[in-house]
């Protein structure tokens, strides 16, 4: 068994915390002792399919989730593939395996109280970088674009003619978005701070830092972070909750279903289909006044 060469490629190659690459360990010597009790084999690196299986099969019916499964699993996955990596093994016996299902797990949106406190309510510094943090936010928030969609966006990715923005998402789709009156105000003032700081400067990309780089995922995680502390008291806040956001406030509205579905750039309508559930609270409001029954009760 190699764990401990493997434990010192993540750690020394691959960089991982020492949390990280312990819990790797806990895992595969969890399967070990399966091994051990089951089928009286210690040596985990040639063990077919079906142990694995029937490790999967005990899991469950101790009650774990089949979330924390399928982490157990990607251990094992890690492992083998570093087997291959060293020609311990040819094949790994989990390359056919397929992942437990898991009910998706959609973080709380931010309100429209909150979404207006944020971008009218708290103050933005008269400079770049205010009129650019403003500016992410704003964008993300009226797109629902996703935080790496927003980092490779082009200048000429925005017409203003037009008011709307060309964005490349997953699998190199290219989606067309409508802006609104405000983006464009928004964006003219950022891009008169952008010309001015950086005269003679020529990143196509719309979005940049200070130094006038491109802009990056952390920095735009840090910019939501840092504004939306100061309105919301939710732990999570980051660029992927202003996307839940726009699309749970669209649907709440009345947006129809398909129409969201193409601004998000989703390739099937269920992947839109998990936002309805957020609204569930704004429709039983609407049922509630609407219905005549409602309003006799």
């Amino acid at each position: 068994m190699f764990l401990n060469q493997f434990l010192d490629y993540l750690s020394l190659e691959k960089k991982y915390s020492e949390h990280t690459y312990r819990a790797y360990g806990k895992d595969l010597l969890e399967f070990q002792d399966f091994c051990k009790s089951e089928i009286e084999v210690e040596d985990i690196d040639s063990v077919a399919y079906n142990i694995i299986r029937s490790w999967v099969v005990s899991l469950s019916d101790t009650g774990i989730s089949n979330r924390t499964i399928n982490r157990k699993i990607a251990s094992l996955k890690a492992y083998y593939k570093f087997l291959q990596k060293i020609e311990a093994i040819k094949t790994s016996p989990l390359a056919k395996h397929k992942a437990l299902k898991t009910p998706k797990k959609l973080e709380t949106p931010f309100s429209e109280i909150e979404m207006e406190q944020v971008l009218n309510e708290i103050s933005y510094s008269n400079d770049f970088e205010g009129k650019r943090d403003q500016l992410v936010i704003h964008i993300l928030y009226v797109t629902g674009i996703r935080r790496a969609e927003l980092v490779n966006l082009k200048l000429k990715d925005v017409d203003l003619v037009e008011k709307t923005i060309k964005v490349l998402g997953k699998r190199n789709k290219e989606r067309i978005i409508p802006l609104l009156e405000e983006s464009i105000t928004l964006l003219k003032h950022y891009l008169s701070e952008r010309n001015s700081l950086f005269i003679g400067e020529n990143s196509e990309f719309l979005l940049l830092t200070n130094k006038g780089n491109k802009i990056y995922e952390t920095l735009v995680y840090r910019i939501i972070n840092k504004y939306f502390r100061k309105v919301s008291a939710k732990v999570k806040r980051s660029p992927h909750v202003l996307r839940h956001t726009f699309a749970t406030h669209l649907l709440n509205k009345g947006a129809d279903l398909n129409s969201v579905k193409e601004l998000l750039g989703h390739a099937s309508l269920a992947s839109t289909q998990v936002y309805t559930h957020n609204g569930i609270a704004e429709l039983k409001r609407i049922h509630a006044s609407s219905h005549p029954r409602g309003k006799n009760k």
